[in-house]
Formats: structure tokens, sequence, C-alpha cells
């Protein structure tokens, strides 16, 4: 291997691969080190009956659309894994799998960025950050209060229901995770207890399609965080729980209450063998189907507006309403022997030593280009539209960048900077 490159990508992931293939499509040289193997989260941290909440149609790798016969299905952990072997087989990108990226460091007199991994130091005049965002699970200090005789894992370790104790199981959060979780353990016939918290739900077909083809149709997926009500506060809001499971269909939290699962506000305390909830269960069930009702609602509007003729659904009704609130549980007499912990991950660009970051950990940038030179982010949840850190959108990122990585080789001198913008204005 050599010592300097042009650009070096961190992260060989969906997003580390659609940056390789656009700088390769360019013929800008580069190389891609990856800690672990292409396809490892989608291989290793993910259930076993995991599968896409998105149709296949929105998987638009650069230069690999999906190809297969049921553009409408949902493809399951293998085939993904798969799907991104697949499209890394099909350009051959130049990635040094096993390979941990310690430190990225800017070394201003040089120009240069100086990398250092498990296997040497390296140069590269530019930077490509695509390690996405799921870094460090999230576990409340809380947990700590629980005994060692309950498997306590994070939703990132579970596998399927059978690995875990015959008893029943405690779920902590109801994002996506956390409800295609509680469903699949409900489904293998497990007693599930499970805290609702205040993520919304998405219907998954309405009017005659599926949700995401009228999302689509609408033009939701080219809006940009710039033009999005909620602009930058959208990054850190929880996504729509809704699964891609036999077909896809709805989760709605209600019938699983009535076929027995056991339903609580979001988790207070634990002391002892009691377990106190928060008063806000039905103010989270409401929310969730509020959310998704304005979803149809919305759809509703384009169709009038547009003139569609598409079949009118009969409005929802809940199927379930607590009753009285159930703010205690007992882990011993309801014989919980597990607790997964879906609640989420923090990032770690510690070891990216350049001076971006926000008080918070995030970087600083736009459309992925932060404020120093050279250095970018690929694959962030909303890094510029809903898709960037998915299948549907990382190649409008990717391509993005590409073109800024190239303005920037051809410029000679610092002093004609200015004109990148001017070259890019058409992106």
């Amino acid at each position: 291997m050599q010592n300097h490159y042009s650009v070096i990508i961190v992260g060989g992931g969906q997003a580390g691969l659609s940056m390789s293939y656009c700088l390769k499509e360019r013929g800008i040289e580069h190389t891609i080190f990856e800690k672990n193997q292409i396809g490892y989260a989608w291989r290793s941290k993910r259930w076993d009956s995991f599968c896409l909440v998105t149709p296949n149609w929105q998987c638009q790798l650069p230069g690999f659309p999906y190809q297969g016969e049921d553009g409408q299905g949902f493809m399951q952990k293998d085939d993904i894994v798969r799907y991104i072997e697949a499209y890394a087989a099909s350009f051959d990108p130049p990635i040094h799998e096993g390979v941990e990226v310690l430190k990225v460091r800017k070394n201003e007199a040089q120009n240069v960025f100086e990398v250092t991994t498990s296997i040497g130091d390296f140069t590269s005049d530019q930077v490509v950050i695509a390690a996405g965002s799921y870094h460090l699970p999230k576990i409340p200090k809380l947990a700590e209060r629980l005994p060692e005789w309950i498997v306590q894992i994070h939703s990132s370790e579970y596998k399927k229901p059978e690995s875990l104790p015959d008893k029943a199981v405690l779920v902590v959060g109801t994002g996506q995770s956390g409800c295609q979780i509680a469903e699949d353990l409900h489904l293998a016939g497990k007693q599930v207890h499970l805290c609702v918290g205040s993520a919304p739900r998405s219907p998954r077909r309405y009017r005659g399609k599926d949700v995401v083809d009228w999302l689509d149709q609408m033009g939701y997926y080219d809006l940009s965080i710039n033009d999005h009500p909620q602009k930058e506060k959208v990054r850190s809001k929880a996504n729509h729980y809704v699964t891609g499971r036999d077909g896809g269909r709805e989760i709605d939290l209600r019938n699983f209450a009535l076929e027995g699962m056991k339903l609580y506000g979001r988790l207070k305390s634990i002391s002892g063998t009691r377990i106190e909830f928060r008063d806000d269960l039905k103010q989270n069930l409401d929310h969730a189907d509020e959310v998704a009702e304005s979803i149809k609602r919305s759809i509703d509007s384009f169709i009038e507006k547009n003139q569609i003729n598409a079949p009118v659904d009969a409005p929802y009704q809940p199927v379930w309403e607590p009753a009285e609130p159930m703010l205690k549980l007992d882990y011993e007499a309801a014989n919980i022997g597990t607790v997964i912990w879906c609640t989420g991950y923090q990032t770690d660009f510690s070891w990216v030593e350049v001076p971006v970051f926000d008080g918070k950990g995030y970087p600083g940038h736009e459309r992925g280009v932060t404020p120093v030179r050279g250095l970018y982010f690929l694959g962030l949840p909303w890094l510029y539209t809903w898709g960037s850190g998915r299948f549907s959108g990382i190649a409008r990122d990717a391509r993005y960048l590409a073109e800024y990585i190239t303005a920037r080789r051809r410029i000679a001198h610092p002093a004609d900077w200015s004109i990148v913008n001017e070259f890019l204005l058409g992106s």
C-alpha cells in the first residue's frame, strides 16, 4: 500500500461504497478503510427476522438500483447483505477490510490530513467520513438497578426469541427497532411488556398504495433539510414505526394490547423488584395515531389537488384504549427474564480530531461539506434529505460530494477557492 492518497474514505458500508463508486467514475484515486467487513452492521447488528421498512424499489445505490422482481417487497436481512456485497463486486472498490481508523487530524502546515490506522499511518488531500452515526449503544444508568439474573441486551444484540430465557420480556422503547422486536417476540408466543415512548407511527398502505409510493409522488423524499419545517431539529427525531414483515403492514400497538401484550408508559424508575412507569401511555398512543392520521390527510390533499382517482379508506378507529394506567410492575411476579433496551445510539467521532463539531458532537456541515477544507461527512440521517442515511438518497449525496471533491482538485491556489461554490451552483 502507498502512504498518500488523494482521498481516504472512512467506512465501507453503503455510504462509503457509494462514495467510492462516484470517485472511481470520475477517475479520482482513493482508498477505503473499513473496520470490519462489507455489510457488517446489517449482518451482525440486526435480528434474524429483520427486513427493510421501505420498498425494494427505493434501493438506489449509485450505478446499482434494485434489479429484482419484487420492487414492492421488503428485503430481509440476508438479502440486504447480498445486495451490498453484489454492489461492491460490481465495481471492485479499493477497500481494505479489517482496518480500523484510530485518528484523523489536519496538518495545516503541509495541508494534508493525517490518518492513523491499525495498520499504519497515511496521509490524504481530502477525507470522507462515511462511518454512519450509530456508534455506541445507549443504555440508561437505570439498568444497573436490575439484578444479574435478568438478561439485559441492547437491540443491536438481539437475534431471535429462542435465544432468550424461557420467561417474559420487557422491551424498552418503541422506535422502529423496539416495535419490530416486540412484534417478533409476541408472534413467537412470548409474554411481552412494552414501554411505549413518543415515537410516531406511519400507515403502511393508504388509498390503494404503499404510503412510501404516495410520499415519493408528493416529492417528500426530495425535500431538503433547509426546506423542512423543523430544519435541523428533524435530525434528532425518532423514525416512524412500521414494518415490512410478511409483505409489509402497519404496527398498531393497540392491536398488540388486545392480543395480550402489556403496554406501559415510559420507564420512570426501578426500586427493589418494582419498576415504575410514567403516566403517559394514552398520550403516547394518541400522538402516534395523530401522526399517522396527519400523513393520511396530506395524501388526501394531494389526491384532491391533483384530481387523482383513488379508492377511499374507512376512517381509523382505535381498537383499544388503556383503562387504568399501569404505573408499577414487579419484575419477579411478572416472571421477567430479559430486558431489551431499544433506546438508540449515540455518535462517537472523538477519533476525528478536527474542529468541526458542536457541543453535542455533531459535525457542522452543509450537505456534508464541513468548514475545514477537504473534510466531508456522508451517510448521516438528514444530511440533506430524508434518504441521506438510507439506500434511497445516498446516491444524491455521494454525487454531490464527488463533484465538490473534483472541483477542489481542479483549484490550484487557495485564492481561487471562491469559484467552488459557483462550480456547484447547479448541483
